[in-house]
């Protein structure tokens, strides 16, 4: 099994991916085949590994460089990686499976079987926000701050009581409410500005592990928004034009 040795087909064929996903691996140095003379490429057994690593890292939301920078590390162990990753994995699809179960009752409730309680909808809402906060900021806050932030933030948010989970959605809608008095102001360093910044760093203190806020890290996270069209037709959509913008510039103003 060690000697074999596979041609880009042969390894397209075994892995799933294209040919042509092969050869930019090997443009960007990701995963370089042995060359004979004659100029063919060819995978060994431990590029078939590496292969699988990167296709594993990539099914995890991973970017490219950010692969190619983590198995490439001088200290790089494959199993101690992996491990991490299968953690986050196993919490999200706890998540999902708390989702899933939550949203079966609410069908057979509807449907007229037993009414859901209180407590299995407010755990239900919760689970289905932090779904929803890890498809929109995870990437971002994973790639900016690392795996833990993002697992302790969600973890935050299930520790939320009823009382604390709604002052945190009437904060967020009060926040587009301000963002919308700010703008009209015109003035991003003005009162309805600096009301607007404290509004949304209490916001996100409530989301972020306790110590993890910071002035630097809330401007860093402003323009995040500003180069994610996902933020930007938020904040646009519910304020207006140029409001994602005008949030950005605010938070850098007054942060």
């Amino acid at each position: 099994m060690a000697d074999t040795t596979y041609t880009p087909k042969q390894l397209a064929a075994l892995s799933g991916v294209t040919v042509r996903t092969l050869h930019h691996y090997d443009q960007i140095g990701l995963l370089v085949p042995k060359r004979s003379d004659n100029g063919y490429r060819s995978y060994d057994h431990e590029d078939v590994k590496r292969l699988q690593q990167i296709l594993l890292y990539r099914s995890m939301g991973l970017e490219l460089a950010e692969i190619r920078q983590l198995i490439d590390a001088p200290d790089y162990q494959a199993a101690t990686a992996l491990r991490d990753h299968l953690h986050i994995l196993l919490e999200r699809k706890a998540q999902l499976d708390t989702l899933i179960d939550t949203v079966r009752k609410t069908v057979q409730s509807l449907e007229g079987g037993p009414e859901m309680n209180d407590h299995e909808r407010f755990e239900g809402l919760k689970r289905e926000a932090i779904d929803q906060n890890e498809r929109t900021h995870g990437a971002e806050v994973r790639k900016r701050f690392g795996d833990k932030v993002m697992d302790e933030a969600n973890a935050k948010l299930l520790r939320m009581s009823k009382g604390e989970w709604t002052d945190i959605m009437e904060l967020e809608e009060a926040i587009k409410q301000q963002l919308s008095a700010a703008m009209a102001s015109g003035d991003v360093s003005g009162a309805e500005a600096q009301k607007l910044v404290r509004m949304h760093a209490r916001w996100l203190q409530a989301h972020w592990p306790e110590g993890t806020y910071s002035p630097e890290a809330h401007r860093g996270m402003a323009d995040g928004y500003l180069a994610d069209q996902r933020f930007v037709a938020y904040y646009d959509g519910a304020c207006g034009d140029g409001a994602t913008q005008f949030l950005r510039d605010a938070i850098h103003a007054n942060a």
